[in-house]
């Protein structure tokens, strides 16, 4: 039943969502089902597989709320089996808490008081409506407890108050208006007006509830989480409870005034509380998927990002009164030297800062300079250009986390023996050299490409981007003999301790020479095998294979196509003529498929490439440094470095990141910003408006804005 669900809601055929089910229930990734096996589910993608993981773990937890829900109202002998139905074949959450709402246990309410009195019979009388004189019949129920025919008839009205919060279709009715009519209003806390400046925008603010932005209403939700604000959501109230007398109150009540006056209290005491509850959770939880999404998006730029590949690098962490750290690195990111120098006010040794790096590059052969773009980045950026070195080429790196990173567990592990200011030029050295394999030793949170990250829910955003860092790190590969026990951790099939364990027994044994020696790292079983040995690459290793994404389970057929063409697989490697001969359909069987035998061939072409693209040089404008040098109409070179729902953030070299807003990114309308820009782009744009007060600095990429 969960396969046909999940079948009918993502719009996907059965059979491929139960192939998909069996995959991951058996333990298998979402990596490896994608890429190695796309016969089982007709050939779905990482997005779809993760989609249906994501509704399966939904539909699970819901299955087991059921069953809890059925075995309660069993065991107060009220289950009948039209409840029961109803109950197993509910695939909604909003409903099942619905059908349950009636049985569930509750803490005292008045109405339990009520009950207790013997008042129950008197609320049927009245919701009966046929009681001739209500008020006389209330006499009935007078005792010691309810000395009153009114406290008679305000008990009963609580019961039947009550009954009206736990009708289905009232409520559902309620959630109709609430989403149709609902305006979330947000206001002062009363003595919060400084310390709540910057939500002045939403001192007094109203927006449909239908259609509030994520942006919008997360920025709402961080001032009430702080204490600044109120947030209510206001519908016509008059009109919610007219709308609940006409389902309770039948023509000719006999009892009208009592049915609604529970009626009014029932919305407003019960209902209105709950509902509104209800939907503003919703909305947070809207919000928080589109800001999740937008964060993963950024994410998965931020490390696919170009590399500048192995080459040999000086990073420098800029600063003024505490000097540059500066750092040598080799092709493989280890470090070689570190020194500090201290070109920049009060200092001012310009001169032997100069020499100093010049000795190091010639020293070093260094191919490129990373500078961090922090605190003198521009100003140390001037400095390193000015040395003149030719063949040297020079990034500004983002040290966004860089401080995160030197201060961590995995910093001290790697470098026990040197403070923070080294490990962070390191970072930023590492960070030019290859993005991937440096970002994933940092929280995601922590590398600057979120949108109101800290608001979200925090358990589904570190999952969200858990798959994310996973995807991007199987879909690169990595070197099985330099790869650190950080970047391993998300290579499919493996995780920490076997990470760890295969680092440990490459320094004890040297490199691996081929994918099969994995099978003697300890606990490193078949099963982790067969999800990780596509994704691990052996470079220079026995058998050239094993430097390609195909499968080793696979080796059999790339050798058959090889002896087909009466060369060696390495001939066939090395020629691409030979290859485009290769017939795929020849190969296809009962076990193999033509989508794997496709990717076969698409791996042998791309053999040992990064499906990165190549990293290119870029330059901020010479004459604008601070915030100060900017002018309106001005057009500069800038990167593209957060994407959020409303815009993009570009850095244009002042140290403070300018936003195009989503209006101003094209001549034309823009759905999406990242349908136009993407992560470490290149772009040019205008200065439209400089706030020095706000420090804010507004931009357009509109030829004719």
């Amino acid at each position: 039943m969960i396969e046909q669900i999940i079948s009918r809601r993502l719009q996907i055929t059965l059979p491929q969502v139960q192939g998909t089910v069996r995959l991951l229930r058996d333990g298998a990734t979402i990596p490896f089902i994608s890429r190695y096996r796309k016969e089982a589910t007709g050939s779905l993608d990482e997005l779809q597989v993760g989609a249906v993981k994501e509704l399966l773990e939904r539909l699970t937890e819901l299955e087991a709320r059921r069953q809890t829900v059925l075995s309660t109202i069993e065991e107060q002998g009220k289950l009948t089996p039209e409840l029961r139905r109803r109950i197993e074949g509910c695939w909604d959450s909003v409903e099942l808490e619905d059908l349950y709402l009636p049985y569930k246990p509750k803490r005292r309410t008045r109405a339990t008081v009520a009950r207790e009195r013997g008042l129950e019979p008197l609320a049927d009388l009245i919701m009966a409506q046929q009681a001739r004189d209500a008020a006389q019949q209330a006499r009935r129920y007078i005792s010691a407890e309810v000395p009153t025919p009114e406290e008679a008839l305000a008990g009963a009205c609580d019961i039947i108050a009550e009954r009206i919060s736990e009708d289905e279709q009232a409520r559902n009715g309620l959630r109709r208006t609430f989403a149709r009519e609902g305006v979330v209003h947000t206001k002062l806390v009363k003595g919060k007006e400084a310390e709540g400046a910057k939500y002045s925008d939403y001192f007094d603010a109203a927006t449909p509830l239908r259609n509030i932005s994520s942006h919008r209403f997360l920025a709402m939700r961080r001032g009430a989480d702080e204490g600044i604000l109120k947030i209510t959501v206001d519908v016509d109230a008059d009109r919610c409870i007219e709308g609940l007398c006409r389902r309770f109150i039948r023509p000719g009540s006999t009892t009208r005034t009592w049915m609604e006056a529970a009626a009014a209290d029932s919305f407003k005491r019960l209902m209105r509380p709950s509902i509104e509850t209800e939907q503003l959770a919703a909305a947070k939880e809207k919000a928080d998927d589109e800001a999740i999404r937008v964060f993963a998006e950024n994410l998965r730029q931020l490390l696919l990002s170009s590399p500048l590949g192995q080459k040999r690098v000086i990073a420098l962490d800029p600063g003024f009164r505490t000097g540059c750290k500066v750092v040598a690195l080799d092709s493989q990111g280890s470090l070689l030297h570190n020194t500090t120098i201290y070109p920049h006010p009060p200092q001012n040794h310009y001169a032997e800062a100069a020499e100093t790096l010049r000795a190091l590059a010639a020293k070093y052969k260094a191919e490129a300079f990373a500078i961090g773009d922090g605190t003198a980045g521009r100003e140390t950026e001037q400095l390193v250009r000015g040395l003149g070195l030719e063949g040297v080429e020079v990034f500004m790196v983002s040290e966004d986390g860089a401080s995160v990173y030197s201060a961590s567990a995995a910093a001290r592990e790697e470098f026990p023996d040197y403070d923070v200011t080294v490990r962070g030029a390191v970072s930023i050295g590492r960070r030019l050299i290859d993005p991937l394999s440096e970002l994933v030793k940092i929280d995601p949170k922590s590398i600057g490409v979120g949108q109101y990250q800290h608001s979200v829910d925090q358990s589904k955003l570190k999952a969200r981007l858990a798959t994310v860092v996973e995807s991007c790190v199987n879909r690169v590969g990595v070197n099985i003999n330099t790869a650190s026990k950080h970047i391993l951790t998300y290579i499919s099939g493996l995780g920490p301790a076997l990470a760890e364990n295969i680092v440990a027994y490459r320094a004890a044994n040297g490199d691996f020479k081929s994918r099969k020696a994995l099978l003697k790292v300890p606990r490193l079983g078949a099963k982790a095998f067969e999800q990780a040995a596509g994704f691990l690459r052996v470079v220079g290793g026995t058998n050239p294979l094993d430097n390609s994404a195909v499968h080793p389970e696979s080796y059999h057929i790339a050798e058959r196509m090889a002896a087909d063409a009466g060369v060696s697989v390495e001939q066939l490697l090395a020629d691409k003529a030979l290859r485009k001969a290769v017939r795929p359909e020849r190969y296809v069987s009962g076990e193999v498929g033509l989508p794997t035998v496709t990717d076969i061939l698409e791996a042998l072409d791309k053999q040992g490439l990064d499906p990165r693209e190549q990293l290119q040089v870029f330059s901020f404008d010479p004459n604008v440094h601070t915030i100060d040098d900017l002018r309106a109409g001005m057009l500069l070179p800038g990167i593209v470095t957060n994407i959020t729902a409303f815009g993009a953030f570009v850095d244009i070299g002042v140290k403070q990141d300018g936003l195009v807003h989503i209006s101003q990114l094209a001549d034309r309308y823009v759905a999406s910003p990242a349908d136009v820009v993407h992560l470490g782009q290149h772009v040019e744009v205008k200065v439209t408006g400089i706030d020095t007060v706000r420090n804010r600095i507004s931009l357009t990429m509109r030829r004719n804005g």
